[in-house]
């Protein structure tokens, strides 16, 4: 699973192209079929049973609590589902009244808010008619806590996002991925096989791709793969997507192909059409693209490309198309009381790309090496609005997130110029480096067109270190790029670094000021910082040397491979500094601490900031 709130684009990008290539092909997003499933009255009683099965000693206080609010669950999840889908909006107010949800343990941080003056502790987020987004925001926390239940109660793997990625993120063995599908099927497993039948029944399909972008849908995607060949084990199963790409380019295990007949790398369109050929009888398995299979118990990678197999132009791929998805039963969740950080998972986004790859290119902690990145090409901004306007013909929706790895700055002042010349009215946000050519006139002009809110990265907030990850980017400049883009009315969010090669705790401490004082001057809105994470097709995995570090020995690897770890000389506990910057950030995105000295969010004692107290202050003035 990746998120509830829309799908996932990749299906329907590829369903577009077949269909344009004559192909019948339909979509079915099975992950949502499975929250729904279980999130429902049947879904509870189910997971009632699951408990009263437990030995007495292993049930938990949360499963004794839900057990005795019940009926308090029951009667409530079926009309929660509902209203987080937009099919029953009055309700809205019993759910804001907080007498109508049972409250479990992720109610507890609003009893964090207090107003001194005695009035709504929640006011300053949903003000006095908010109705709508407070109910949202409890009847997520309602869902939360149910999810809490089905780890107790179930599966302790499960998570609305990021389900049971331990058993496949950099995995060099198959095994723990085995022995989970060898074991006996839980409640959720069985669901999932029960909707993959169905599927299968209604669709009666010869071929069935399955994409797994993230290391947290691999599980879920080997559960339906499994559930289709003991079905009928002449129905060929392809993997590919994300996960596949990035990790499995080294696939050596064999009992991968008990699930999947082949798996193919990169972008799916070519190896897809040189697979389908294939199989029916026009080109030999020894002509594949990009495929891995087994022959004689021994995995064999082909890509026996010709100059007529060149992947195909991005202004050829087709328009994607979500024709067979339930659009009207994503779930709307906020999960964050902050006006960015909902983007992601509040509202059914139309997912589209600008352009293929990256026009930069250089990160050195990114995987520059990987095609989705390395392969840059664009489309003319006529093409790319032609074809935001067939989604929404289809959809009927014109909201839209641009899922580029960064878009660029050129080609998004053409889509403005196209969209006011076609005199088309969207809402959209995306991706993008903070780079110069982002000036106050572009940003107006983008706000013009329709944008709503960009994300970027700042990464360390360090000059030495910014300059050595190659990132072409100074504090300065994000600085004056995220002002112009606030001053537009464009929301700004922030993706950080914590733990790059050679950063020290006075780095870290100093990265906090910059991201503290851009807070405060209304440069950025939201942020997030992620742990570094070396992998082997970034360049600083691909040349250690030049950053200072040294690899630690990868084991033998059948399967997946990717994150490797390394030696620092600076032995900073980044994993502990870590709590403190996540802390202080969530803090900043609620408006709370901005005038703390950022030592405090620390325990221990860390160096004082070298950071002037004024930087982004002067810096914008100048």
């Amino acid at each position: 699973m990746t998120q509830l709130n829309t799908p996932y684009p990749a299906t329907a990008y590829l369903t577009g192209f077949l269909r344009s290539r004559g192909f019948s092909a339909v979509q079915e997003d099975l992950a949502l079929a499975l929250v729904l499933r279980l999130f429902s009255r049947d879904g509870l009683g189910a997971v009632r049973k699951c408990i009263g099965a437990l030995p007495r000693q292993q049930r938990t206080p949360r499963l004794q609590a839900f057990e005795r609010a019940f009926a308090q669950y029951l009667a409530a999840i079926e009309p929660v589902v509902a209203f987080l889908q937009g099919r029953d909006p009055s309700i809205a107010h019993r759910i804001a009244g907080r007498r109508f949800l049972p409250e479990g343990s992720r109610f507890a941080p609003l009893d964090a808010y207090v107003d001194p003056d005695g009035g709504d502790p929640l006011a300053w987020a949903f003000g006095v008619l908010g109705v709508t987004d407070r109910a949202r925001h409890f009847a997520t926390l309602y869902l939360d806590d149910v999810a809490d239940v089905l780890r107790e109660a179930v599966d302790a793997r499960f998570e609305f996002v990021r389900y049971a990625e331990s058993l496949a993120q950099s995995q060099a063995s198959f095994e723990p991925l085995a022995q989970a599908l060898a074991a006996p099927e839980n409640l959720i497993d069985r669901t999932l096989r029960e909707l993959t039948l169905d599927a299968v029944q209604r669709h009666a399909p010869r071929v069935v791709l399955v994409s797994a972008p993230f290391p947290g849908n691999v599980y879920g995607a080997f559960r339906i793969a499994q559930a289709i060949k003991a079905h009928d084990a002449a129905i060929v199963t392809v993997l590919g997507g994300g996960f596949v790409n990035t990790e499995l380019r080294e696939l050596a295990e064999p009992r991968v192909f008990d699930y999947f007949d082949y798996v193919t790398l990169d972008d799916g369109e070519r190896p897809l059409l040189a697979l389908l050929d294939h199989l029916a009888g026009k080109r030999p398995r020894e002509h594949l693209v990009r495929t891995f299979q087994r022959l004689d118990n021994d995995v064999r990678y082909v890509d026996a490309r010709r100059p007529a197999d060149a992947d195909i132009p991005f202004a050829e791929a087709g328009t994607p198309t979500w024709d067979g998805l339930p659009l009207d039963r994503y779930l709307s969740l906020l999960d964050m009381l902050n006006p960015m950080h909902r983007l992601w998972s509040d509202a059914r986004w139309n997912k589209l790309t600008v352009a293929h790859g990256c026009y930069w290119k250089k990160c050195s902690f990114c995987d520059v090496s990987l095609d989705y990145i390395s392969r840059y090409d664009a489309v003319a901004a006529g093409t790319l609005v032609d074809r935001i306007e067939a989604v929404i013909a289809e959809t009927g929706q014109t909201g839209f997130h641009f899922v580029d790895e960064a878009a660029p700055p050129k080609a998004l002042g053409a889509l403005a110029e196209e969209l006011a010349r076609r005199g088309r009215a969207i809402s959209w946000w995306g991706n993008i480096r903070f780079e110069k050519s982002f000036t106050p006139e572009l940003c107006a002009r983008l706000a013009d067109s329709g944008c709503i809110a960009v994300s970027g990265g700042l990464e360390v907030a360090s000059d030495r270190l910014l300059k050595l990850m190659q990132k072409g980017v100074s504090v300065e400049q994000v600085a004056r790029v995220t002002q112009a883009f606030t001053d537009a009315g464009i929301l700004v969010h922030a993706y950080l670094m914590y733990g790059f090669p050679t950063q020290t705790v006075q780095d870290t401490v100093d990265a906090l000021e910059y991201v503290r004082q851009l807070f405060a001057a209304g440069c950025i809105q939201s942020g997030f910082f992620h742990r570094f994470a070396c992998t082997v097709h970034s360049p600083v995995g691909q040349h250690p040397e030049r950053y200072g570090v040294t690899l630690k020995p990868l084991p033998q690897v059948s399967f997946a491979r990717n994150d490797v770890g390394f030696i620092d000389p600076t032995g900073v506990d980044h994993d502990a500094l870590g709590v403190a910057l996540n802390k202080a950030l969530y803090n900043y995105m609620h408006g709370i601490g901005l005038d703390q000295n950022v030592r405090s969010w620390f325990s221990g004692r860390v160096p004082r900031s070298t950071v002037p107290s004024h930087f982004i202050e002067r810096a914008l003035r100048q």
